[in-house]
């Protein structure tokens, strides 16, 4: 989203891609299709805490897809779509789907199984594994999601820019 992107270093290569898991893969499929590919995708962006004193920026270690129920289509098909993705050694689990988790039940329980949650971190990564590019996501919690994470969302996400900024900038600049 632009406003997550607003104060990247001019010097990155960005995409927008927009939200939610279509957007995201559409994306950056497109661009890495067209070429050059590059050497490292980098996911920068916001994630809601599904664990209280959750705040800051973390690398994610697994990604899945909170959305698609991958064990009942092994069951269904005996093949397996949307298993989890391991991208570092050591870090957060995100759960990605194309909802906004704004519900405290909903927050409850994706927190079995993940710290954070977006919309498009899994298919970022989907994307780029398909592509044979390293894929790296980032992301700065905004949000306690649950009850009022949308407002909370919209209230932080100017200063999560800014630290996503420092952060590129510290590491990639």
């Amino acid at each position: 989203m632009g406003e997550e992107a607003r104060y990247l270093p001019p010097e990155l290569p960005v995409l927008l891609t927009g939200m939610g898991k279509v957007n995201a893969a559409s994306a950056v499929a497109a661009v890495l299709a067209a070429g050059p590919r590059p050497a490292l995708l980098l996911n920068l962006g916001t994630a809601g805490a599904l664990r209280p004193g959750w705040a800051g920026i973390h690398e994610v270690a697994t990604v899945l897809q909170h959305d698609l129920d991958t064990e009942l289509l092994r069951t269904l098909t005996g093949e397996t779509y949307g298993a989890p993705l391991s991208l570092a050694a050591e870090g957060a689990v995100l759960a990605t789907g194309d909802t906004f988790v704004a519900d405290d039940a909903e927050r409850d329980r994706l927190a079995q199984r993940a710290d954070l949650v977006d919309m498009e971190g899994y298919a970022v990564a989907w994307a780029a594994a398909q592509a044979g590019v390293p894929c790296r996501l980032v992301k700065q919690v905004s949000d306690e999601a649950g009850e009022g994470a949308a407002r909370t969302w919209q209230e932080s996400v100017d200063a999560c820019a800014r630290d996503l900024a420092e952060w590129a900038a510290r590491h990639f600049a």
